[in-house]
């Protein structure tokens, strides 16, 4: 029997507004303030904020918190540059915290 993919997105959790498809995640292992997150590519329908450094689990890296640009809720953090050699594959990408978003069927 093939083996069929149900493709989903990603929804803000307050709104429902469409943040990112599935098939645009680098990695599900990420954690933000003892929360899981993941990594993704591309987001869309999100405002940035200001760009800070912050120091995080990996290092320091100049961020912006990214919002639902739907009803104004935290989703999560852009990376915008890597102080680390070994983190520079983060630049441009785009964190989503687990409890903050939700997975839609599509």
């Amino acid at each position: 029997m093939k083996n069929l993919r149900i493709p989903y997105s990603y929804t803000c959790f307050s709104c429902g507004a469409d943040l990112a498809f599935h098939n645009n995640i680098i990695a599900t292992n990420f954690v933000s303030k003892n929360r899981k997150a993941f990594l993704f590519s591309h987001v869309r329908n999100i405002i940035e904020g200001p760009k800070m450094e912050r120091m995080l689990i990996t290092g320091i890296h100049k961020i912006c918190d990214i919002k639902c640009s739907s009803c104004d809720s935290e989703v999560g953090w852009k990376y915008d540059e890597a102080f680390i050699e070994s983190q520079k594959y983060k630049e441009g990408k785009f964190v989503l915290i687990r409890s903050l978003i939700s997975k839609e069927f599509l």
